[in-house]
């Protein structure tokens, strides 16, 4: 990494990096805008209505919430490593926005736990949760975040290709390529209005489907980077071997059955096995098309697509 001053070249207007971040410009959206007030009606609702719900029941529906939140904050932290060590000014021009993105992100769950699931216990007459109590991350998703902080500051001792890609994989490829589009269509699935067992959650929704917006041009950059890696040399098998070490953890996030009823039959929502299958569809689809040669790199839009989007 160069220390010395030197002026930059000029921006490439036409590279994929420059492209995403103009598409950051023209996308923007303001967490604090998303109306939550019929998330916290529609909960209480569904709650009366139950003349089972406990806090288990609860807490099962707190922690996909709790993870996506934590994690947000992790990814927000981690990031600043790879902007100090990139010195494309477009990669560094998009890396700006995909920061700033990542804590309006951290700022949308926060607000969430504030808003409507301190308000919902509130009225209940319940003890307020901590959304960074210890009983919400299992230890494959301790484990994953682990990783993926010590990937990105390895770039601060030892900024190499290989490095990179293997930075990029647990980043882009995996946390947000992966494990969050598989959250995506759970949470999104769940809380739709799709199953008249669980509440409809509007204000969530609309607050993934503008970070799945967001996410859509992060994995895109972090496809695209590493797909150059691979013409520039670097072995493609670093990137499969990378992502097939980290696939079982993503597995056993999406497996996290510790709130679920032990009854099978009294679960709600989508059936067993149906994330952990998502995630493997996305895991095969990503490496399709960076490790191809011939394979080209989906729009942002088709990035983001969930499974039953129009």
């Amino acid at each position: 990494m160069a220390t010395e001053y030197t002026p930059t070249e000029m921006m490439d207007r036409e590279s994929r990096s420059n492209r995403y971040y103009r598409n950051a410009v023209e996308r923007h959206w303001d967490p604090g805008e998303i109306d939550l007030e019929a998330d916290v009606e529609n909960l209480l609702v569904y709650i009366d209505a139950s003349g089972s719900y406990d806090r288990e029941s609860w807490y099962g529906m707190l922690t996909g919430i709790a993870k996506f939140g934590a994690g947000e904050d992790a990814v927000t932290e981690d990031l600043a490593p790879l902007g100090t060590v990139l010195d494309d000014i477009d990669d560094q021009l998009f890396l700006t926005t995909q920061l700033y993105e990542e804590a309006k992100h951290a700022d949308f769950f926060d607000r969430y736990w504030r808003d409507v699931v301190w308000a919902v216990e509130d009225e209940l007459g319940w003890e307020r949760s901590n959304p960074r109590h210890e009983r919400w991350f299992n230890d494959p998703y301790v484990e994953l975040f682990d990783r993926n902080r010590k990937a990105q500051f390895r770039l601060l001792e030892e900024d190499t290709p290989e490095n990179r890609a293997k930075a990029y994989c647990h980043y882009h490829l995996t946390v947000e390529g992966i494990l969050a589009q598989t959250g995506y269509y759970g949470m999104q699935t769940s809380y739709g209005g799709e199953f008249e067992d669980l509440p409809h959650l509007p204000g969530l929704v609309q607050g993934f489907t503008k970070i799945r917006s967001d996410e859509g041009r992060h994995v895109g950059f972090g496809m695209n980077q590493l797909k150059k890696l691979i013409a520039e040399g670097v072995d493609p098998a670093i990137i499969e071997e990378t992502v097939e070490e980290l696939l079982p953890l993503v597995q056993g996030i999406t497996e996290d059955e510790r709130f679920q009823p032990d009854d099978p039959d009294e679960r709600v929502g989508l059936e067993d096995g149906k994330l952990a299958a998502y995630a493997v569809d996305k895991h095969t689809d990503r490496m399709r098309q960076i490790t191809d040669a011939a394979a080209d790199i989906p729009g942002v839009d088709e990035l983001v697509q969930l499974e039953g989007d129009d």
